[in-house]
């Protein structure tokens, strides 16, 4: 229970500090290095602010800031609250390692418009976290929609006619699609319920017409499920893999999608609340999408060469266990059982999923970056080029398939348990399924390197030096070649030499020791360190911030 509301300015501070660093990142264009501090400076400055709230919001203290009212009486408002704070803590905290990597990826690639890259990371990170300290339906609306247009430019960052078509789809899809049903979700709320204030509406919406209610509840968890990315409206995700493996990564495994499956969370704890969403029958419905995408999106997993695209249906078939979870809140509020294990679920797997998939994303694009080679059909043997890599690709990929020891299990076993106890035990076959399905199309990836060979390939030299690694790349101040000032125009996942998509070449894949050597450090260690948190997630997760927010949110739902 919330034991006090104080008005502070760290969450609209949290909020501008990103925005803020994009006018200076734009300043120091022709200064690469002090440009990309600026952006590790606003990561570090982010995380510390709202890390700074954590010790309150677990104490049960709001922390509340009001730009006025905006329209119709409803206020332009920030809340920091511990639901809140799960979805604004992992993005700030990740976007430090994100940072790093960034770095060492654009410059290892000697990309164009890096600036431009930077200023709308930034950005986007911007909007993320005011989604995250909405406390309302239509703030929230407002940062859903201006994440769009933050994140626009980096999916189609190559300027190729395939990133270019990415682009506008995902545009047309997160932008027109899913905020104009938010917004039409968003109007119907406040005419029953006169208010848009989380936790202030289900009373009223319990009294209204129960059509209409779900109308509402439909266009919402429509609206927000785009950036969830599911069925039948997930195909701009695989689509916009053609963006930078640092956007893939954050962006796309953490922030846009996590903010759709955040938006399901707010809908179905605080808007409609589990009570109301078990009456009305509509989490039911939600729970059965979520099981048909997850179960669909895992098969079509099995099929895609690419890695990069295989780990996008991978995204979607995992996001779809969030929803899975919070679909079922409905079902579990009604038989009176099983409620807390569903949301605890739920709500874990956002934390476990972001850890293990930004691992995997980063581990496929300093492969590209190191040996250009981005099909997993070409990648048997690479463990012995990329060891730690590939053990870090291992580790994700385990607690993906909810392989004890890892963060996926422990998110997954709560709802396993949660769906059995609320008599849902349909799901809780569909789960195992999934689990066998992750194994299916991960397990053949890690073998592979390790335990298979090529026949053929050529020597790639590294740069030694005291720690491993390449030396780091000079960045020019926009990046490109003098050459090509505007960069490689190809897109990230259809980079190919000619006649060749990348692989060993004739002499075998070269083999590298354990020490480092296999790339630049600016990428490698901020894998190695996400893969760290994700085994941490999974072996002592009640000594993670974030299973203590989570037990907040369920203690209160519950009271």
């Amino acid at each position: 229970m919330t034991e006090a509301v104080v008005t502070d300015i760290r969450p609209l501070a949290a909020v501008l500090v990103s925005a803020v660093s994009v006018v200076l990142i734009v300043a120091s264009h022709r200064y690469p290095n002090i440009r990309e501090s600026w952006s590790i400076l606003a990561a570090l400055t982010k995380f510390g602010l709202i890390a700074s709230m954590v010790p309150g919001v677990l104490d049960g203290t709001e922390y509340e800031a009001s730009l006025g009212e905006f329209v119709y009486g409803i206020e332009f408002a920030l809340k920091a609250d511990a639901l809140g704070m799960i979805f604004a803590l992992l993005a700030s905290f990740l976007w430090i390692f994100t940072a790093f990597y960034a770095a060492g990826y654009m410059r290892g690639l000697d990309e164009g418009n890096q600036t431009r890259f930077f200023a709308a990371f930034a950005a986007s990170l911007s909007a993320a976290v005011g989604i995250a300290f909405a406390r309302n339906l239509l703030t929230i609306f407002v940062f859903y929609e201006l994440l769009s247009v933050a994140t626009y430019p980096l999916v189609a960052h190559d300027g190729s006619k395939e990133a270019r078509v990415a682009g506008r789809k995902y545009l047309a899809y997160t932008f027109f699609g899913g905020g104009l049903l938010v917004l039409g979700g968003t109007a119907l709320v406040f005419a029953m319920a006169g208010t848009t204030e989380f936790g202030a509406t289900a009373t009223h919406l319990a009294d209204s017409n129960a059509a209409l209610a779900r109308a509402a509840f439909g266009l919402l968890a429509a609206g927000f499920g785009v950036k969830a990315a599911l069925m039948p409206v997930h195909s701009w995700l695989p689509d916009a893999m053609v963006a930078p493996t640092p956007v893939s990564g954050l962006l796309h495994a953490v922030a846009v999608v996590k903010s759709g499956v955040f938006g399901i969370a707010r809908l179905v704890l605080e808007v409609y609340e589990p009570q109301l969403v078990g009456d009305l029958g509509v989490g039911i419905v939600l729970a059965i999408v979520a099981a048909i995408t997850l179960t669909v999106a895992s098969i079509i997993a099995l099929r895609a060469d690419r890695l990069k695209r295989r780990l996008a249906y991978s995204t979607i078939s995992q996001l779809s266990y969030i929803v899975l979870g919070l679909g079922l809140v409905g079902p579990a509020a009604v038989a009176g059982a099983g409620l807390e294990n569903v949301i605890k679920g739920g709500l874990l797997h956002i934390p476990a999923h972001a850890f293990m998939k930004l691992t995997l994303f980063f581990c496929a694009g300093i492969i590209h970056v190191e040996t250009h080679t981005d099909y997993i059909s070409e990648m048997d043997g690479i463990g012995k080029r990329m060891p730690l890599t590939m053990t870090a690709f291992g580790i994700a990929a385990a607690g993906m398939a909810g392989i004890p020891l890892v963060a996926g299990f422990v998110s997954k076993w709560f709802i396993l348990i949660g769906a059995v106890q609320a008599s849902q035990s349909a799901f809780a076959v569909v789960l195992l399924i999934s689990g066998v399905l992750n194994i299916a199309y991960f397990w053949p990836i890690v073998y592979g390197a390790f335990f298979e060979s090529y026949d053929s390939a050529d020597s790639k030299p590294l740069v030694e030096g005291p720690l491993g690694g390449h030396s780091p790349k000079q960045a020019a101040t926009d990046g490109g070649s003098e050459q090509d000032p505007g960069g490689d125009a190809e897109s990230h996942d259809t980079h190919v030499e000619e006649g060749h998509h990348g692989g060993p070449g004739d002499g075998g894949w070269d083999r590298v020791g354990w020490t480092g050597d296999e790339g630049s450090w600016l990428m490698l260690g901020p894998i190695l360190l996400i893969a760290a948190g994700a085994v941490v997630l999974g072996i002592v997760p009640d000594a993670a911030v974030f299973l203590q927010l989570i037990e907040d949110v369920a203690q209160g739902v519950m009271a």
